[in-house]
């Protein structure tokens, strides 16, 4: 629990970062690394709550009271192990999760609550500079061969246990790299490469074989996975964005955001862009969307020296404290500014985009929009509708548009439509909760693919209990965690 009185003595302190005006000159991590003695006092600040709400917050259970203990003792090596029990990436949680178990952090009913995720990437970073993370193999192989179709945070995690049980495991991934949105969708200033790349090559180092360039459906038959592997896990994601229809859509100049992060990321990789480029330079910027994606456009835009960067959101704007609707420990929809609205963005709520108005040669040159009022539920806080203002339609001069309003259902087309797998009514894999099993028995699926777009420590947690379900499948029972154990002792 820390320090018994940490939480009176103590306040919530972060990291600190490089000022907007020298970190938009680069694309690296800008966040600093606490110092020893006030990570000694943040994990200090863990109370003895009685009932830690902060574990049940976290989607895979981290058992975090203790780990936190384990920080405040100086005892590395016990930290991690706590951690590693029920998350296989820590790597990637601490730097690009929104942190739900610090809104069910019982000192955030009345103070700032611990800082889980600070100190989550500081053990898994101190526990690679350390030596403690190493590969290990499995000694004893089962003779099972299962295929990972995707290589985003729930395929990794899947491939990463299923190994641990002892099965063989070949990864698929459609693009040259693996990391899915790791890779190619978050940009390097908020998960550096070389993060993800130290993982994959451990889990390589552990037996797990990547092939790439490899698009089930496409260049890789189907018909092979079903004969070679005794079980499939689809961990595709969901990667058809939300667009809007609306005239003038054809306009040069519109494109989805994901299409846009991908690129740099692939600048910033060295790898080459293979399609039109998209560059923000000296251009007017409107983001469609106000989450992470709508928000990781700014940086990226600001970086490429954009003119201006604008971000609308059709919703309105959120508060910033909690409200009647949101208890805690709930997860609370409160107004967000990240590094990347530090770094220069205007940012403008309830607001419903009309058209895309093009000059004479097809190019974008400006947006028409409009303000909209919201019929909130006043029992439950939810918004009902929305109905234009009379008179407030604009026109924003741009020359590109960012569409940034999340995704709808994983790509049919390809490997689902020919495994002939079923979908739920959202357009999402098919698979029971809690069993992850489709209706072809030895095809399970796991993360976005099956829950839609969601965080990436739902990601995680789901790959880890597909697996478990799979080996179950394979084996009549199963000695991988489950997350509801304390799988740490």
């Amino acid at each position: 629990m820390g320090k018994v009185t940490g939480f009176f003595e103590y306040e919530r302190v972060s990291p600190s970062k490089q000022v907007p005006q020298e970190r938009l000159n680069h694309y690296n991590e800008f966040v600093s690394l606490l110092p020893s003695d006030e990570l000694n006092r943040q994990s200090g600040r863990c109370m003895d709550c009685g009932v830690p709400f902060c574990q049940s917050g976290c989607p895979l259970g981290n058992v975090i009271p203790e780990f936190n203990d384990a920080v405040y003792q100086g005892k590395w090596l016990q930290a991690a192990e706590i951690l590693l029990s029920t998350n296989n990436f820590p790597e990637f949680t601490g730097r690009i999760c929104p942190a739900p178990c610090e809104s069910a952090c019982v000192l955030g009913i009345n103070k700032s609550p611990v800082s889980i995720e600070e100190i989550e990437k500081h053990i898994i970073e101190i526990a690679f500079e350390k030596g403690y993370i190493k590969a290990n193999e499995p000694l004893i192989r089962t003779g099972k061969k299962v295929a990972v179709v995707g290589s985003g945070p729930a395929g990794l995690a899947a491939a990463a246990q299923l190994n641990k049980a002892g099965h063989e495991v070949v990864v698929y991934e459609r693009d040259d790299v693996a990391g899915g949105l790791l890779r190619y969708g978050i940009p390097d200033f908020k998960l550096q490469k070389d993060v993800v790349e130290r993982r994959i090559k451990l889990m390589e180092e552990e037996g797990i074989t990547f092939q790439y360039n490899a698009n089930v459906g496409e260049n890789v038959e189907i018909s092979t996975l079903l004969r070679d592997y005794q079980a499939i896990v689809l961990a595709g994601g969901s990667t058809i964005p939300r667009d809007l229809n609306l005239p003038g859509r054809e306009a040069k100049g519109v494109h989805f955001a994901m299409d846009f992060l991908k690129q740099q990321n692939k600048r910033v990789g060295g790898r080459k862009v293979e399609t039109e480029e998209i560059l923000a330079t000296g251009k007017n910027v409107i983001v469609i969307g106000g989450g992470d994606t709508g928000s990781d456009c700014i940086g990226t835009s600001n970086r490429h020296g954009a003119k201006s960067v604008t971000q609308f959101e059709i919703m309105p704007m959120p508060p910033q404290l909690r409200t009647a609707h949101m208890p805690w420990p709930s997860y609370p929809m409160l107004l967000k500014i990240t590094t990347s609205h530090e770094e220069g963005a205007q940012r403008a709520w309830s607001v419903n985009t009309k058209e895309f108005i093009k000059d004479e040669q097809g190019n974008l040159k400006a947006l028409k929009v409009v303000d909209v009022e919201w019929d909130i539920d006043a029992a439950t806080g939810r918004p009902l509708g929305f109905k234009e203002v009379p008179g407030t339609e604009k026109e924003y001069p741009c020359e590109l548009v960012l569409l940034a309003m999340g995704f709808l259902h994983p790509q049919k087309e390809g490997l689902i439509e020919k495994l002939g797998v079923e979908l739920d009514e959202r357009g999402n894999v098919k698979a029971v909760e809690g069993q992850y099993q489709t209706n072809i028995p030895k095809i399970f699926a796991a993360g976005d693919m099956r829950r839609g777009q969601s965080l990436v420590v739902w990601a995680i947690s789901e790959g880890r209990e597909t697996a478990r379900k799979v080996d179950e499948h394979l084996m009549g029972f199963s000695k991988l965690p489950s997350k509801d154990a304390v799988a740490y002792a």
